[in-house]
């Protein structure tokens, strides 16, 4: 994924635009970090997990998922922020 690539997320609400801002991966796990407003400071930001599935016509395909663990959540925050210097991640 390019930086400020903008990807489109189906929720149970509808679709909702995010912005990747950063890329990284933990383990041989993927994580990208996203915001929903480029033009400020005070979007919200998520930092999604890459999860691989498989579809019913055996073809392994990624979904991006919240990190459920607490412990997992503050790992990633941690690498993010120094990854992005000039951006305070507040949780």
């Amino acid at each position: 994924m390019e930086k400020n690539e903008k990807i489109v997320f189906e929720t149970e609400e509808g679709d909702v635009d995010f912005y990747v801002l950063e890329q990284t991966m933990i383990a041989g796990t993927n994580y990208i970090l996203v915001t929903d407003d480029l033009s400020s400071e005070e979007g919200s930001f998520l930092i999604l997990k890459e999860e691989k599935i498989t579809n019913s016509e055996d073809e392994e395909i990624a979904t991006y998922g919240v990190i459920e663990d607490e412990n997992e959540l503050k790992a990633v925050i941690k690498v993010f922020d120094e990854l992005l210097e000039d951006i305070d991640l507040e949780v």
